[in-house]
């Protein structure tokens, strides 16, 4: 009797490593948020003109809530919140969307060391932007620079789409070896836009966006990338579950009522909008999509549900480093922040593949 008492209560009862699994991703997230904070607060206040991290709070305190009394000089105010923080800001939405861009298309080649240049999504990205940059129609605003990527990114997942069909059923296989394809295709491309270039001045400012930048970042850019990451990130969560099963194999998802073909698409609809968004405005960046997800599901597992929150999270501190890294470093010369994540990024990508196969071994 008492063994059949207890038995609905121990079935109904979440496994004991899915709730440790929950624990450890709750924590995980906790600390990334505390530390992403201090290391804004640390970064706005950074700069030819140093701010202290206490003034940088109490500024930021003030203009949200209207507490405390201004005791500072309305200098220091004005680098704060029109200068350094719309960068800062900018930095956390382009590192968390990169983030889980590279997450949704580890998931799309079931292997933890792609990332959206692999299906060429970044270089068409990078296509239309450098060629509203090229062409002279940048003048229109980054609205402008933002379309244009997020259709070149759409187009050139749309041609690796079309390649991987027409070269037999549909495989993963296929897909990244379309994707390697169309990427060095559109590489050349944007090499010729730089050649068309008709002024020194245009061949620098592309050449300089190629390599990542976020210089230019201002409060009227935020939104649109800001929306188009936040979405994504929403709709990536609510079908975590979804990407687990596509992990497991395309014989174990159909079992469990998903389509892999119609899943993969979608994921990379979503890979390319959001690349495609942050590409626009930070020129291309590496690595964060590649090492910021592989690492995080290296503590956390493979569970989407942990994976996605912590990787946008890690992606947004990493990438708010890299950018402290690269105004400070070289001061008062600035370096492209694409050279600071691949400076940092190949070790940490080799240390976690010497890692990865000790575990392995």
């Amino acid at each position: 009797m008492t063994k059949a008492t207890s038995s609905p209560a121990t079935h109904d009862a979440p496994p004991a490593g899915e709730k440790s699994g929950v624990l450890r991703g709750a924590v995980a997230c906790a600390a990334l948020a505390v530390a992403l904070v201090l290391a804004c607060l640390v970064s706005v206040g950074s700069g030819q003109v140093p701010v202290p991290v206490g003034t940088v709070a109490d500024v930021l305190l003030h203009r949200l809530t209207g507490w405390g009394e201004i005791t500072w000089d309305v200098t220091a105010e004005d680098i704060v919140v029109n200068l350094r923080l719309p960068r800062v800001l900018l930095a956390v939405i382009v590192g968390a969307g990169l983030a889980v861009a590279g997450t949704l298309v580890q998931a799309i080649a079931r292997n933890p060391l792609a990332d959206p240049y692999l299906l060429g999504v970044s270089q068409g990205a990078s296509v239309g932007a450098v060629a509203v940059i090229v062409l002279g129609t940048a003048g229109f605003g980054v609205t402008s620079t933002s379309m244009a990527a997020v259709l070149g990114a759409a187009a050139s997942f749309a041609l690796v789409a079309a390649l991987g069909r027409a070269a037999g059923p549909d495989s993963v296989m296929r897909l990244l070896l379309a994707g390697v394809a169309v990427g060095y295709g559109l590489q050349a491309v944007v090499n010729l836009l730089l050649l068309m270039a008709d002024s020194p001045g245009e061949t620098s400012s592309a050449l300089f966006w190629l390599v990542g930048s976020l210089g230019a970042a201002q409060w009227p850019m935020l939104a649109l990338p800001a929306a188009v990451t936040l979405t994504v990130s929403g709709l990536a969560m609510a079908a975590g579950r979804h990407l687990d099963a596509l992990l497991l194999g395309d014989e174990t998802a159909t079992s469990l009522g998903i389509r892999p073909q119609v899943l993969r698409a979608v994921l990379a609809t979503l890979a390319s909008i959001v690349t495609g968004a942050l590409v626009a405005v930070s020129g291309a960046i590496g690595f964060v999509g590649l090492v910021v997800p592989h690492a995080v599901r290296l503590v956390l597992g493979a569970g989407h549900r942990r994976v996605l929150p912590a990787a946008a999270l890690s992606g947004a501190l990493f990438l708010v480093v890299a950018d402290l890294l690269a105004r400070t470093v070289l001061a008062p010369r600035e370096m492209p922040i694409g050279v600071v994540t691949g400076v940092v990024g190949a070790p940490v990508l080799a240390f976690l593949l010497a890692r990865r196969r000790r575990v392995a071994g």
